[in-house]
């Protein structure tokens, strides 16, 4: 019954992938963003056992609404990444030197889209809590190099795997999902600056 379940959402997703990649990748990415940070907030509100406050007095929903918001902006951008990937760099199947075709994949996607992926959720995460440009200059310079070297030692495993094993269409969405995990750890070093003392 799984079975059929996830291969009836595979039509679907393929169904409106092919039609209309752009809100698919927006619908997709927003949702799965907004799954990770759920989890991310339920995770820190259980570990946290001094606060004597409800779960629903802590949880923050603006928070999971940021992460939704950056995850369907990042959607389509991520997506045409992948496409201008699939061009520039091509794995042809059978083809002599697919492993330095998939090698230089994820080079290109580890030093060009994930430093402008990590800059761009510092910036927009700032941008969205209120926070001035000192602030969000602060925060940079608190969280950024942590992450992107966090980064780096995962990212390009998961990368390879992505681009050796999945059909273009499934390409952002299993990043998504992968990047739960991730999206997780991003959510919890930006509540961890963010209580910082300013």
């Amino acid at each position: 019954m799984a079975t059929q379940a996830i291969k009836n959402f595979g039509k679907f997703y393929n169904y409106h992938f092919d039609r209309r990649p752009i809100p698919t990748l927006i619908i997709t990415n927003g949702v799965l963003n907004s799954i990770a940070d759920v989890i991310a907030q339920t995770s820190s509100i259980l570990m946290s056992k001094t606060d004597q406050r409800s779960f629903f007095q802590i949880y923050d929903p603006e928070r999971t609404l940021r992460f939704a918001v950056f995850g369907m902006a990042m959607g389509p951008i991520i997506g045409r990444w992948m496409r201008l990937l699939e061009r520039q760099i091509p794995i042809r199947a059978g083809a002599k030197g697919n492993g330095l075709q998939l090698a230089k994949r994820v080079l290109a996607d580890q030093l060009m889209m994930a430093p402008f992926g990590l800059v761009v959720f510092v910036s927009s995460m700032g941008i969205m809590e209120g926070k001035t440009t000192d602030e969000i200059g602060q925060k940079f310079s608190d969280m950024y190099f942590p992450a992107i070297l966090a980064n780096w030692k995962v990212w390009p495993v998961i990368q390879t795997i992505n681009f050796k094993l999945m059909p273009l269409q499934y390409r952002v969405p299993f990043q998504s999902t992968c990047g739960i995990a991730w999206t997780l750890y991003l959510s919890l070093l930006n509540a961890k600056e963010e209580a910082k003392p300013g």
